[in-house]
């Protein structure tokens, strides 16, 4: 008789052991993931976030679930993005990466939390009400990317001083940061001797035309704007400069590493890891509003004397010496 007991009570935890699993996974909270491009091309990015939220105490996988969603460039995919996000009724939205996407965001909802990494100003973008006191269900870290263009045009001067003719490239379909970007370097080029020339790419055939019109003109430098596309593809970029022979300044040390000239901006990666701290915070209870938003402090300056010897510059000993990465 005992024996059937025992036989009978292993039957009903083993009956109940696929209902337990499931509550248990209800139970774990879920980031849902708004990326830019595609799982291969943030992979570093995504490890950043990974690290902020184990520096608070999580682990994908372990104790919070991570649901990823990629815009592959295509910003008008945003808003199905995040509405498929919402119906999977996640914890926390983090938008890494693109200004577009924590205004979507934004719009979609006032109830979940959202964590975002922008480079352009949350208070311009409506997403937040000040830094000090972000207000509402955003919070986040701002890298400014576009805030830097300025000093990235002067550092460029400093590398080419004999430089006179700029063409710059931008993405149009960042329509904030693309006006941000061609506002501030149309003020700060004439103090700096150059002219400047815009052009827009949004497609991998936009960036061929336009070097093409470069290898016809014979600009003196190329200034690449800050924005997610064209970090997708440095490589490109990288190869078509040394194709064409126009030494160009990018916003990132990811397009140095690719084999770009020069890049001065945040680190971006950091911004990352941050983000992931503050999503590892809400989820132990802190509130959006009263997380104030983070702004970098910190700027590297990348430069590849590889790069620059095969377009024959000397760069200057006094711009090596600020330099946070010198790729010999």
């Amino acid at each position: 008789m005992r024996r059937r007991n025992v036989i009978q009570a292993i039957g009903a935890v083993s009956a109940a052991w696929p209902f337990a699993v499931q509550a248990q996974q209800l139970s774990t909270p879920v980031i849902g993931y708004l990326g830019v491009t595609n799982a291969e091309d943030e992979a570093i990015r995504v490890g950043a976030f990974r690290q902020g939220l184990g520096e608070t105490g999580f682990t994908e996988g372990k104790n919070v679930l991570i649901e990823y969603r990629w815009a592959e460039g295509h910003y008008d995919r945003y808003a199905d993005l995040v509405a498929d996000l919402i119906n999977r009724h996640v914890a926390i939205i983090g938008t890494l990466g693109n200004s577009t996407a924590a205004v979507v965001a934004k719009a979609a909802t006032k109830i979940i939390p959202i964590v975002f990494a922008v480079g352009d100003d949350p208070i311009t973008l409506g997403i937040v009400v000040s830094l000090n006191q972000p207000g509402g269900n955003a919070t986040g870290v701002h890298f400014l990317t576009a805030e830097v263009v300025t000093k990235r045009l002067g550092l460029l001067r400093d590398l080419l001083p004999k430089a006179t003719k700029v063409v710059v490239l931008l993405n149009p379909g960042d329509v904030a940061r693309a006006e941000y970007t061609r506002r501030e370097l149309d003020s700060a080029a004439p103090g700096l001797g150059f002219q400047l020339e815009f052009f827009n790419a949004t497609t991998v055939q936009d960036i061929n035309d336009a070097f093409a019109k470069f290898g016809r003109d014979r600009p003196d430098a190329l200034f690449v704007g800050p924005d997610p596309f064209f970090n997708r593809r440095r490589t490109q970029l990288a190869i078509l400069a040394a194709r064409y022979d126009i030494p160009a300044t990018y916003a990132t040390s990811e397009y140095v590493l690719a084999g770009g000239l020069m890049s001065y901006g945040p680190n971006v990666n950091d911004s990352f890891r941050e983000a992931g701290a503050y999503a590892g915070r809400i989820l132990r209870g802190a509130k959006p509003a009263d997380l104030p938003v983070i702004r970098s402090t910190a700027f590297e300056l990348a430069i590849n004397v590889q790069t620059a010897k095969a377009f024959g510059i000397a760069v200057p000993a006094a711009l090596l010496a600020q330099a946070s990465q010198v790729i010999e």
